[in-house]
């Protein structure tokens, strides 16, 4: 199992989750983020005074999937949040030793809410 981690920006994040959803993955976590990095700070004016916000605001989403679904999670998530401009975010993936479903006990592979696309539109 892989833990995917990624940092988009806050309007990439309706067109990531239908496009997983279609695919069968409903299962997301989402947190507000606020992050810097290449993307530096925006300079704005507020009532004739010019100020710097360092922190930008981000969308961090988790999501963890079996090996072999890495790569479909990870493309879906690059072809919606890339316009090729700086701050567009990064993709993380980590291994997930073990998932325990504390509702039933479940161990592992059973955990993950991976369904079939057709069954996700129901």
């Amino acid at each position: 199992m892989k833990m995917i981690v990624a940092y988009v920006r806050p309007e990439s994040f309706e067109p990531i989750r239908q496009e997983l959803l279609s695919a069968g993955f409903p299962s997301l976590t989402i947190a507000e983020v606020r992050g810097s990095g290449r993307q530096k700070g925006l300079t704005e004016q507020y009532r004739g005074t010019e100020f710097t916000i360092n922190m930008r605001p981000k969308l961090r989403l988790e999501c963890v999937v079996e090996d072999g679904d890495v790569q479909v999670v990870t493309e879906t998530v690059l072809r919606n949040a890339r316009t090729g401009a700086v701050g567009d975010g990064k993709i993380f993936v980590l291994p997930v030793e073990e998932a325990i479903r504390i509702r039933t006990g479940e161990y592992g592979q059973e955990v993950l809410q991976a369904h079939e696309a057709a069954e996700s539109a129901v």
